[in-house]
């Protein structure tokens, strides 16, 4: 008995010690937990990437500026590594375009779009977008666009890592 609860405690404590924590802003949960969902229904893994992060998180220390505030952006490490996946604080300023943002940076890391797929052409993957709101109201057809153009689902069920917009992350 005793062999087994030494065997119990090792086992736990190196689990333990080897899982890493991610911190999820409250704010921000109910969004990963949705995206997550769909990816699930398009059968893409996130599990490894989920635990290499230490945070999703909403933040104060992307540049806001006139000309150009970074409203998402995924931080790395300095082997560049993403650890982090970071939304402006300014974001927050209506819940559709927050929703927005966060699924565009769910997207760059969960989906591997290592780049956008236009300037300011009305879809989450884009630079900018005038209406945030617009993309909210054709939200269950941006988010098929999303997945199905993703580099991720593309390379699983297509057996390619380019598409018409992405590169190969």
């Amino acid at each position: 008995m005793k062999r087994v609860l030494s065997f119990l405690f090792f086992a736990i404590t190196v689990w333990t010690s080897s899982a890493q924590d991610i911190v999820v802003d409250d704010r921000l949960q109910p969004l990963l937990d949705e995206f997550l969902k769909i990816c699930n229904k398009y059968d893409i893994d996130y599990d490894e990437k989920l635990s290499k992060l230490e945070s999703i998180d909403i933040v104060d220390t992307l540049p806001t500026q006139e000309h150009g505030t970074t409203l998402g952006m995924l931080r790395r490490d300095s082997n560049g590594e993403v650890v982090a996946i970071d939304i402006n604080w300014m974001a927050q300023i209506d819940p559709d375009i927050l929703k927005v943002i966060a699924f565009h940076e769910f997207a760059h890391y969960f989906l591997e779009y290592s780049t956008h797929i236009c300037d300011d052409c009305g879809k989450i993957m884009a630079i900018v977008n005038t209406s945030y709101f617009e993309v909210v109201s054709d939200w269950d057809n941006q988010l098929r666009i999303l997945f199905e153009e993703s580099p991720a689902f593309q390379r699983k069920f297509n057996g390619s890592i380019a598409t018409e917009h992405n590169e190969a992350p």
